[in-house]
């Protein structure tokens, strides 16, 4: 069996991706891992060619910036991460810059591979997912957040990342996967206030051309409004090695009150809530992919 990690980035460091870390969380498992860099005009290159490992390639590319609606440019750059990895590759393992796996949950991951290789039926791996928010000690849930999503296929002609890279499609249909206890840890929203209102105005640069909706939304130098989890609780577990030191350098305050998030949810997300948590059925869930197993 051989795995191959894959992901594609610009301007990490302007941006705050963590990319060094969620590549390494992988690359144990990884017999080869393909980057796609676009033109960055920061110092994401070197910083991709700092992390010591001959089982990484880089490939360069340039981003098409008059693609500016539903960030459709993600998806072309997974395309070439992904059309870049080796012919013989049995299982492709594709990571965003803001996401990391939990080394706990490495050896599961791997034999799950191994189980499903001879199994045709089986396209592709669900994941979990944790979505920190505003701290590294919460978690945060919403209806409006996707709380499961593909990212091991199979190397397969045919298959390509869908819409705004969120997931896969294979010949344009839903991707058929088997779901698996195992989390992808997304810290997209773990940023100081200053800091993520950056990252999102330059994030909705690829998803809209109305600047003045981004420039009214999202003013520069404005502290990032964080009202749009739903609930968040504690998180009492480990972060993932990769990410320690990130955790402890942290020193921004989070000032939130989680006991206040599910008071302000309408009536109608109030009960949709209670019968997820009571059940674990997410009705009129969005599902980017055909679970059969």
């Amino acid at each position: 069996m051989k795995v191959a990690g894959f992901t594609f980035i610009r301007n990490a460091v302007k941006n705050d991706y963590t990319i060094v870390e969620a590549i390494t969380s992988i690359l144990p498992i990884c017999d080869e891992f393909v980057i796609a860099h676009g033109n960055s005009d920061d110092n994401t290159l070197e910083l991709l060619k700092s992390i010591a490992s001959d089982k990484i390639r880089i490939i360069q590319t340039t981003w098409d910036d008059s693609l500016r609606e539903g960030g459709q440019t993600f998806a072309l750059e997974t395309d070439k991460a992904f059309n870049a990895i080796s012919k013989d590759v049995d299982w492709a393992f594709y990571i965003q810059g803001d996401e990391c796996v939990h080394e706990k949950y490495l050896p599961v991951i791997k034999r799950e591979m191994e189980l499903c290789l001879e199994d045709k039926k089986i396209e592709g791996l669900l994941f979990n997912y944790k979505h920190f928010y505003g701290s590294y000690d919460f978690v945060a849930h919403s209806r409006r957040w996707y709380r499961r999503e593909v990212r091991i296929i199979r190397n397969l002609p045919g298959m390509h990342s869908y819409k705004d890279a969120q997931g896969f499609r294979y010949n344009d249909r839903k991707v058929k996967v088997k779901h698996i206890d195992a989390y992808i840890y997304h810290y997209g929203w773990v940023k100081p206030p200053e800091g993520l209102t950056n990252k999102v105005r330059n994030f909705n640069k690829f998803y809209t051309t109305n600047d003045e909706w981004i420039e009214e939304t999202y003013p520069e130098f404005t502290a990032f409004d964080y009202k749009n989890a739903d609930e968040l609780y504690h998180f009492s577990e480990t972060h993932p090695q990769t990410f320690l030191s990130r955790v402890e350098k942290s020193n921004w305050k989070f000032n939130f009150d989680p006991t206040k998030a599910k008071n302000k949810l309408p009536l109608r997300r109030k009960i949709l809530a209670w019968i997820e948590k009571v059940s674990g059925l997410r009705l009129f869930e969005y599902k980017n992919y055909q679970k059969i197993a």
